[in-house]
């Protein structure tokens, strides 16, 4: 194992341990090197590496904190990563998607309470009549994001959220080329809401495969 490699789990175990816990403050660089029996250096690169993943924050002139260590916070790096997408990769996000979505949804449908299904309800209805591409998709994101958020899973949420600036491109690219893209989008949001409203969570993860399920088959075709 290489030296940053080892400075990195000793620091891993004293988090998993409970002796480093979210928000606490690491020992002084060159007390914490002589306990790990590390090279100052050597620590200081295991502290920049974990930084980086958001472990770790390093706070100039004051110190270095562990994080809160929340799943949103570690999944950024995954979310930087996965922007470097190009457009014959992005099937594999919608694949990733119709795996995820359909279970968050089926969550939502038993844990959502009736405020979050009134909002989801309102953000359907702030869809204008005849909006643009921007506006359709915007409804779009954020509709996804508030089921993802009703499942009550923050990991599974923030792996979501993670995977929708990929497919971004290709809900815009669909709807400007899409025959009836919005009227698809409206019927398959609304039936997915009223899964979720009447509690029906087998209904709701059905309908959500085949909301994406159908802009992954049409991404397929275009890219063909």
């Amino acid at each position: 194992m290489a030296v940053t490699d080892a400075a990195i789990d000793k620091i891993k175990q004293m988090i998993l341990s409970g002796e480093l816990a979210p928000g606490s403050r690491l020992p002084k660089e060159a007390d914490l090197a002589e306990r790990l029996g590390l090279s100052r250096n050597s620590l200081r690169e295991a502290v920049r590496a974990l930084a980086l993943i958001n472990v770790l924050d390093v706070r100039q002139g004051d110190g270095t904190y562990v994080t809160s260590l929340e799943p949103r916070l570690l999944l950024d790096a995954l979310s930087f990563v996965v922007d470097f997408h190009t457009d014959d990769t992005v099937l594999q996000f919608f694949q990733v998607r119709r795996i995820l979505e359909p279970a968050a949804t089926a969550m939502a449908a038993e844990r959502m309470d009736d405020s979050g299904v009134g909002e989801l309800r309102r953000i359907l209805g702030a869809l204008p009549e005849d909006p643009s591409v921007e506006q359709l998709v915007a409804n779009d994101l954020e509709f996804h994001r508030r089921i993802a958020e009703g499942s009550g899973n923050a990991v599974l949420c923030s792996l979501i959220e993670s995977l929708s600036g990929p497919t971004t491109r290709a809900r815009v690219w669909r709807g400007l080329t899409q025959e009836n893209a919005l009227e698809k989008t409206r019927e398959q949001h609304a039936a997915i809401c009223e899964a979720i409203a009447s509690r029906r969570p087998e209904v709701a993860r059905a309908w959500a495969t085949v909301h994406i399920a159908g802009v992954e088959e049409w991404l397929r075709s275009a890219l063909a």
